[in-house]
């Protein structure tokens, strides 16, 4: 008998525990085991192969959470220990001709949030905190942190010029609210105020359309850029390029080194046309009335200085504004409208185009004489003098000395609506300037086809007479009749007005408009005699060099008229055309316009009652004698 031995547990002290004895069996019990033995082997088979499937599966489970995930999670542990502080570049100065600051940069504190923050279980605890701190609305903060589009890892700005007291107060809650940076950047600052708003613009931060628009340009979340003006046309110039450092934080989100850094590269200084001193001169004596002055080089069409008001201070925009600001901004007067580039109708200024058109038609000479009445009569309609008489006859220099209407209607009557409109478009109007000013509009110069699509109505000798006294359906911004002047001054050439300071060849601005000698040499013969004997008298006086100009009187019903003066001087040597336009002013362009540019003019030349040479009370004086400055020629 044969025994096989199986080892049971035992209690036993022995080293080898006992054996168990067991009969083997023999005949058919051996076959039937024998049966048993083959099917265990199956068994054994099968799940031998099921578990190398299983041990496979798991085995490249494993594998995927080895090499992928583990990829993925070593990435997000690394964003969890590096931070990106974005470093917003200085932008580019804005200087006047003379080198005075006009736009620059001050300093100010922001704060920086991470914005994977907002999956920490204590976000919505911080987000009310630091919504009380800044005096943000927590949906706009959340909202802010949503638009980030990058792996979270870069920090991103809620809220600029911190006060003291807020900074402290972050300070506080810094080991509570955990990702947060305070960091010192600039924001735009205009230390003259509102002086010269309209034309340097402002900044602001770009919103979401408009980040969509500009992000193929390197635009990004937070980024500021130039909304309006000088800021918006030069914009690739003063802007710069970001920078940033990458920090490495604890888990505690404290920094415990810098692991690199890129420099923002500053954007670069602009130097304009503009002269500060002429600017402030301009808004003052324009005070409080509806209007614009723009004073230019006649030979460069360098922009000397551009007025409108009403106005606004373009340091509000440094820093999100108030619904409040807002609806004021948007308010009466329309304080954004730069008026200097809007259109109103031209009133008298428009005769050189009519005298330009006649002389130039040979229908009507130099000398020319034609009788004035009271009205001119065309198909009916009455087109009366503003004298309610008429200056009996007279040619082309008593007409513009004295702003007749009736001369000037027939002239245009004569000559017909196509060579007005002709000469109207060679001078430019009906057409933007090509200032850098994004604000600029074309104007209105219309003819027969115009009036018929829009009216369908036929072109009249009305409507005729009407453009030629400036009237009708005839738009000019104060730009385009300035530069209209500085055609007349430099001896017939269209000059393109910019903001930009000359350093080079100014040919490029100017385009000859091939007139004849004796058209310049008559019309600057009258608009001289409108400051020696005409509307603007008041102009001609002993210290300044003698002045060319002309007056403009503009119906704008139901309330007061128009008014326009535009001069240049010196007379025989032009050096600058200053235009003044007062809305809804009343009266005459010579007696409201005209001391606008008196004031403007006497700021250029030094001299005036406000550069007399004063006496010292120190010394005794003889008589009251009082010594004038003598004024100064200045290309500038």
């Amino acid at each position: 008998m044969r025994y096989t031995g199986i080892l049971p547990k035992s209690k036993s002290k022995n080293r080898y525990p006992k054996i168990q004895v067991r009969p083997i069996v023999s005949g058919e019990k051996q076959k039937q085991n024998e049966r048993t033995i083959g099917q265990n082997r199956q068994s054994v088979l099968i799940m031998s192969l099921v578990s190398l499937v299983l041990l496979g599966g798991v085995g490249s489970r494993l594998a995927y959470l080895q090499l992928y995930e583990g990829n993925l999670n070593r990435e997000r542990a690394e964003n969890n220990r590096v931070r990106i502080l974005p470093k917003q570049p200085v932008r580019g100065n804005l200087f006047d001709r003379n080198g005075k600051v006009l736009a620059t940069a001050r300093l100010t504190h922001a704060l920086y949030l991470w914005p994977r923050v907002q999956h920490q279980a204590d976000w919505p605890e911080n987000l009310k905190r630091l919504s009380d701190i800044l005096g943000v609305p927590a949906a706009e903060i959340q909202k802010r942190i949503e638009q980030t589009d990058d792996n979270g890892s870069t920090l991103v700005r809620i809220a600029r010029s911190l006060t003291p007291a807020q900074i402290t107060a972050l300070e506080e809650y810094r080991d509570q609210i955990n990702g947060i940076e305070v960091d010192i950047e600039t924001l735009r600052h205009y230390p003259n105020g509102k002086n010269g708003a309209h034309v340097l613009g402002y900044t602001g931060e770009l919103n979401a359309e408009e980040l969509k628009e500009r992000k193929p340009f390197g635009y990004r979340l937070g980024d500021v850029a130039g909304k309006m003006g000088v800021e918006d046309a030069y914009e690739k110039q003063l802007r710069g390029e970001w920078g940033g450092i990458q920090l490495e934080v604890n888990g505690q989100g404290k920094v415990m080194k810098i692991l690199g850094q890129k420099v923002a590269k500053p954007g670069n200084d602009v130097t304009l046309s503009l002269d500060l001193e002429l600017q402030k001169t301009a808004e003052e004596s324009l005070g409080k009335r509806k209007g614009a002055v723009v004073a230019m080089n006649p030979n460069t069409g360098e922009v000397l200085a551009m007025v409108s008001y009403p106005s606004f201070d373009p340091n509000v925009f440094s820093t999100p504004i108030t619904p409040k600001i807002w609806r004021e901004l948007q308010g009466e007067g329309n304080p954004f409208i730069n008026r200097s580039l809007q259109a109103f109708p031209p009133a008298s200024t428009f005769k050189v185009v009519t005298d330009t058109a006649g002389l130039e038609s040979g229908k009507f000479p130099p000398k020319t004489m034609l009788h004035t009445a009271a009205y001119l009569n065309v198909g009916g309609t009455r087109f009366g003098e503003w004298n309610h008489a008429g200056f009996g006859t007279v040619g082309y220099v008593r007409a513009l000395a004295m702003s007749s209407n009736t001369f000037h209607g027939q002239i245009g009557r004569g000559v017909g609506g196509p060579a007005l409109i002709k000469w109207a478009r060679k001078y430019g109007f009906g057409s933007r300037t090509g200032i850098e000013l994004a604000e600029e509009t074309p104007g209105l110069i219309v003819d027969a086809e115009w009036k018929r699509k829009n009216f369908n109505w036929d072109w009249t000798d009305g409507d005729t007479v009407n453009m030629s006294i400036g009237q009708g359906f005839t738009l000019a911004t104060p730009l385009q009749v300035a530069r209209m002047f500085s055609a007349i001054a430099n001896g017939g050439y269209l000059v393109k007005p910019h903001l930009i300071k000359d350093s080079g060849d100014v040919q490029k601005w100017r385009t000859p408009l091939n007139l004849k000698p004796e058209t310049l040499k008559t019309i600057r013969a009258g608009l001289r005699a409108v400051v020696a004997e005409g509307t603007a008298r008041r102009l001609d006086v002993p210290y300044l060099p003698h002045i060319g100009g002309k007056s403009g009187t503009a119906e704008a019903p139901p309330g007061k008229s128009h008014t326009w003066f535009g001069g240049y001087a010196p007379f025989d040597k032009p050096e600058i055309v200053v235009l003044a336009f007062v809305e809804h002013s009343g009266g005459g362009g010579g007696s409201t316009a005209g001391p606008i540019v008196l004031d403007v003019l006497e700021t250029y030349f030094k001299a005036g009652p406000r550069y007399e040479k004063k006496e010292d009370p120190k010394k005794p004086t003889t008589g009251t004698q009082t010594t004038v400055q003598q004024p100064v020629n200045r290309n500038r």
